[in-house]
């Protein structure tokens, strides 16, 4: 088995536990565990304004069937199918959970593109594949699980062609977070910082990335963790039946915790577009 940093295997622990991986399935609906476009302070769903995210990073990306692209922290592998289901191009998972990396292999196995999307269990800080190999590297909320991001940056350069497209997003804090206000939010995801807009801009630069574009569209974290927490709420005693109640009961502090850091603009979040000169 591969040897990870510290935050990474701590990552890698939580999302293969079962209270994690019932909760994204069952929450999110088993395709996309990500922040969502949300059209309506209430009346959504969780599942759509995921894909909306999914659709909206697809944008900024100009893919066709002869074009490779890369997945980081890939998931349950929704974005990798919607990619080769929408542009035929062909599409590597890399993601350190190895129970949401089987999810992801029997979905694209089930959805028939087993030969356009391929899953590798490895971890974003050491990509295993060669440079230059990839038109585009995608990655959605998944970035804030290292505690290398600049190195994460500099290996997703590195494995880009030249003109290549980097488009991600990241649940990240603000340019002008006071010092210390975050703490209840790094403390309930063993974390200890965020990466900021300014933070990624800077070490995406020192890669040799040029920035394209900035999507800042920070009012959708915290719709999206009210979305879940009234979710979770709603269906809390369909979720005790599949997680431990201690799990439930934390979570909903972590989002609540979330929430009121977004509410005053402490948080940060947008698609973010470099390119490789």
């Amino acid at each position: 088995m591969a040897e990870y940093s510290e935050v990474v295997e701590t990552s890698r622990n939580y999302y293969n536990s079962d209270d994690a991986d019932n909760f994204y399935a069952a929450i999110w609906g088993g395709e996309d565990i990500h922040i969502g476009l949300y059209n309506a302070p209430e009346g959504d769903l969780i599942y759509e304004a995921s894909r909306r995210t999914v659709t909206k990073l697809a944008e900024q990306l100009n893919l066709d069937s002869s074009k490779k692209v890369l997945d980081i922290g890939s998931g349950y592998g929704g974005t990798a199918r919607y990619l080769a289901t929408t542009f035929g191009c062909k599409v590597d998972c890399l993601n350190l959970s190895e129970i949401q990396n089987q999810r992801n292999r029997e979905l694209t196995d089930k959805a028939g593109l087993s030969d356009k999307v391929s899953v590798t269990d490895g971890s974003f800080e050491a990509i295993p594949f060669a440079d230059g190999e990839y038109d585009a590297v995608v990655s959605q909320d998944a970035i804030l699980h290292s505690g290398q991001r600049e190195l994460v940056v500099k290996e997703v350069a590195r494995v880009l062609k030249s003109g290549g497209d980097f488009v991600f997003t990241d649940p990240m804090q603000s340019d002008d977070c006071p010092e210390g206000v975050l703490q209840p939010v790094l403390d309930r995801i063993h974390l200890a910082t965020l990466g900021s807009i300014g933070f990624y801009q800077q070490a995406a630069n020192s890669a040799g990335l040029e920035t394209v574009n900035t999507l800042k569209m920070t009012d959708q974290l915290t719709n999206h963790y009210s979305y879940v927490l009234r979710e979770l709420e709603g269906r809390h005693d369909e979720m005790v039946k599949v997680c431990n109640l201690d799990y439930v009961e934390r979570m909903k502090v972590g989002l609540n915790h979330w929430i009121e850091a977004g509410k005053k603009d402490y948080l940060a979040w947008g698609i973010l577009h470099f390119r490789k000169s």
